[in-house]
């Protein structure tokens, strides 16, 4: 999977069509991931002795990783993903400027 946690990502299918967020997780094995604000589904709560009312809660539902492409602030658009080999590392690249796309450290 090409999309790592802490990306900004642009939603290109679904009812969330051009919405931009942040993946918060990624799930390899079902090719899924997470986006803050994004498929947000509606979850009720049973009442509990913490919560005696119970009540609905919002959150998000993972979206197939198909569905979403990494953002480009500067160009504003949907950017595609390459590898390149830098050094004795693997990087990823925006494959339109060939510049590397480096991990954010403080979101993960």
């Amino acid at each position: 999977m090409k999309i790592k946690k802490g990306d900004r990502v642009i939603v290109i299918a679904g009812k969330d069509k051009g919405v931009t967020g942040d993946v918060i997780a990624t799930f390899e094995k079902t090719n899924q991931v997470v986006v803050e604000g994004v498929n947000i589904r509606k979850k009720a709560l049973r009442p509990t002795q913490i919560n005696p009312d119970g009540g609905i809660q919002s959150q998000e539902a993972p979206i197939d990783a198909s569905n979403v492409m990494l953002y480009d602030a500067k160009t504003k658009k949907a950017a595609r993903i390459g590898y390149a080999v830098s050094g004795d590392k693997k990087v990823r690249i925006n494959k339109k400027t060939g510049k590397e796309i480096k991990a954010d450290k403080k979101k993960r």
